[in-house]
Parts: C-alpha cells; sequence; structure tokens
C-alpha cells in the first residue's frame, strides 16, 4: 500500500514537473498587468508626423519565432529581458517627449512588476544568460533613435510604437505558455 502512494506520489511529481508552466502569477496577475502597461503606452501617444526613415531599426521578428519555439523557462527569460531593457530605455532622459512623468513613472512600476512578476516563475533563479541580439536591438533603438535624433518628441514616439509592439507580442509569448 505504501508503495503504491509513493509510486502515484512520483507520477504525479514527474507529470508535473513535464507539463507546461504552471505559475500562480502568470495566471492571476500577469495579464492584469499586460493590460496596463498597454493602457499606459497608449496614454502616452504623441500624433507626430515628423519621423525620419534613417532612424528606423528593424522589429526583431526573427528573435520572437525563434522564442516561441522555446521551452516555457526560455519564453519567460526572453520576455523578462525584453521588459528589462524596455524599463532601461524608458529611464533615458524623456524630457522632450509630451508624456506626462507620472504616466511615465506608472509606466516603468508596471513593466517592472511585470519583470518581477516573470522572474519569480522562471525554476533555475541562476542567472540566465541575457539574448545578445535583443540586447544589441535596445542598443540600436538607444543610439540610432535615440541619440541620433537628440531624444527629440520624435524619437520618443517611434520607441513608444516599438515598445508597444513589443508588449503585445510579449503579451502574447507569455499567455501561449497558459494554454
Amino acid at each position: 500500500m505504501l508503495s503504491r502512494v509513493l509510486l502515484v506520489c512520483l507520477s504525479l511529481s514527474l507529470y508535473s514537473s513535464g507539463s507546461s508552466l504552471s505559475c500562480r502569477w502568470v495566471d492571476h496577475k500577469f495579464r492584469q498587468h499586460s493590460r496596463n502597461s498597454l493602457d499606459l503606452i497608449d496614454t502616452m501617444a504623441h500624433n507626430s508626423t515628423n519621423t525620419t526613415e534613417d532612424a528606423e531599426v528593424n522589429f526583431p521578428n526573427d528573435l520572437y519565432r525563434q522564442a516561441s519555439k522555446a521551452s516555457a523557462e526560455d519564453k519567460l527569460s526572453f520576455t523578462v529581458q525584453i521588459l528589462e531593457e524596455m524599463a532601461a530605455l524608458f529611464e533615458k532622459d524623456h524630457s522632450n517627449a509630451s508624456w506626462e512623468e507620472n504616466t511615465v513613472d506608472h509606466f516603468l512600476i508596471v513593466v517592472t512588476q511585470q519583470a518581477d512578476g516573470l522572474h519569480s516563475c522562471i525554476k533555475s533563479h541562476g542567472h540566465k544568460k541575457k539574448n545578445k541580439k535583443l540586447q544589441m536591438y535596445f542598443k540600436k533603438l538607444s543610439r540610432h533613435v535615440l541619440e541620433q535624433m537628440g531624444h527629440s518628441a520624435e524619437s520618443w514616439e517611434l520607441i513608444r510604437k516599438e515598445m508597444k509592439t513589443h508588449l503585445m507580442r510579449a503579451d502574447q509569448l507569455v499567455l501561449s505558455l497558459t494554454n
């Protein structure tokens, strides 16, 4: 009898470790934070028509395709990195943007909470290697969009639009774990 109970417990633990990600934060909080961050970035919208083609950086669709085929932990790590890189980008001098400081501060808080919450779902809390291509992409945004355009309102509007796309793609990536 005891051996059967032990066998059932062992089977259940093996099954649950092999099944899709089970994380209370993703199940209960992620969607709410995701909606909040998208609402806040929409609030920051500024209709600017003075954008230049030279300042554009190609969206990393290929990195998202790779991430969509990765393990649950790798999907979360990728999403955490996006959110952390995004927060770092918005901490730069955005004084020329027409955004209310409270909105930007609230956006940064929500994005940081998302990153922290998702990080808590990663079982191997050890130091994961950052995706170098993703790091380079965000450096290009900083250098080729913000710096090249003098941190202008137009450059920040390009960044805002790009980050909105990232938030939507990251949302899809994380929600694919709950299906």
